[in-house]
């Protein structure tokens, strides 16, 4: 007999309505698509106007010469004298302002009043001199008249008895007194006239010549002038507006002599600046440009200024050995070419001194142009 056949149960699937189903999940971190469509749509737009800009930075940027390697320069001099003396008092201190004409120092002024006085009576033993040589030639000239009175009555005797001793009517001794006479007479007239002629030499050869003209007042008059002047920089003065520094390496009872400095003086008004920019950056600029200043000690602060000068040389050129590429391993470096920058608006601004650091920039006013690839390559597309 057939064993009956179980039959067993369908099985239902669990079907869910298409309704039901939820959409599957974007991973994470991307965006959905319509967000990813405007981010590219932005870069693709961005792109190019941040390329575009950076080019006309470039271009037009390249206007202004830019550099770091500048420095605030002012006038500096050792302060000392033209005469040698010993320190006996000093006027001022350490960092202090002084003004033009200010007293410094001063030199034990003794010596130099002892050599004043000492020109001054040379001088007026020359005025005596003078005096005395005008009245010995109008002496010389009286005794000139005299003697040349006196010769024609001499000179008369002497013929009137040279006749009488031939005929034997005088004797020879009447003969010779009138000889040695008239002989003494001639030769008071030439000494007299060697004396006048020796002492208008003296006088110049004229003798109206005033005192004061006369070349050996005028030798003595130097000598006093002299001795004023070295009187007068015994007292040492600040030759121009600055600040004092160094003062103590000077003190009292120290033997200064020329051309030893005493100490330094800094001028507070002539100031400038020293920039060195690289050559390659030098191309368009010119004297007269305008300078924008900026200084490490006052961040913030603008001063303005004016290309004055530019340096002919490198400061390589300067050096006491300059650099000789006489080998096969040469490199070549970068220049950098000395520029002269006047500071125009110093007034109302904080105090510069010498040796600040600062940063300058140049307006040349001419486009950098694009890099020699580029240009070569429009210019060959161009032709």
């Amino acid at each position: 007999m057939a064993e009956p056949v179980m039959e067993r149960p369908a099985v239902q699937a669990d079907v869910k309505p298409v309704q039901d189903i939820a959409p599957a999940a974007e991973p994470p971190g991307e965006e959905p698509g319509p967000a990813r469509s405007r981010t590219r749509l932005g870069l693709f737009v961005l792109a190019p106007l941040a390329v575009a800009a950076f080019a006309a930075w470039y271009v037009l940027g390249g206007s202004v010469v830019s550099t770091d390697n500048a420095y605030i320069q002012a006038e500096r001099v050792g302060v000392t004298t033209d005469v040698a003396g010993i320190v006996a008092a000093i006027e001022v201190t350490d960092n202090q302002v002084v003004h033009q004409g200010q007293v410094l120092f001063r030199l034990k002024a003794e010596p130099f009043e002892i050599a004043l006085a000492s020109a001054n009576a040379q001088l007026d033993s020359a005025r005596n001199q003078i005096m005395f040589l005008k009245a010995s030639y109008n002496q010389s000239l009286a005794e000139i008249a005299q003697a040349e009175a006196k010769l024609p009555y001499y000179q008369t005797n002497f013929q009137r008895l040279e006749k009488l001793v031939s005929v034997n009517a005088v004797s020879k001794t009447n003969f010779d007194d009138a000889h040695q006479d008239l002989d003494n007479t001639r030769q008071k007239v030439a000494v007299a006239k060697a004396q006048a002629a020796a002492a208008l030499a003296q006088l110049g050869g004229r003798l109206d010549t005033p005192v004061e003209q006369h070349p050996s007042y005028l030798q003595a008059q130097a000598a006093v002038n002299e001795a004023e002047r070295n009187l007068r920089n015994s007292v040492v003065v600040a030759p121009f507006d600055g600040v004092v520094t160094n003062v103590d390496s000077l003190q009292v009872g120290a033997y200064l002599q020329p051309p030893q400095s005493a100490f330094s003086l800094v001028s507070s008004d002539h100031l400038w600046v020293a920039a060195s920019p690289k050559e390659t950056e030098l191309t368009h600029a010119q004297p007269g440009q305008s300078v924008t200043i900026e200084v490490d000690t006052y961040p913030g602060v603008i001063w303005h200024g004016t290309v004055e000068s530019i340096s002919p040389a490198s400061s390589a050129s300067f050096s006491l050995l300059p650099a000789q590429n006489t080998t096969g391993n040469w490199v070549k470096v970068v220049q950098r070419i000395p520029v002269r920058i006047r500071i125009d608006d110093s007034a109302g601004k904080p105090p510069l001194r010498h040796g600040m650091s600062a940063v300058v920039d140049i307006d040349t006013g001419a486009a950098r142009g694009l890099p020699n690839p580029l240009a070569s390559l429009f210019a060959s597309h161009h032709e």
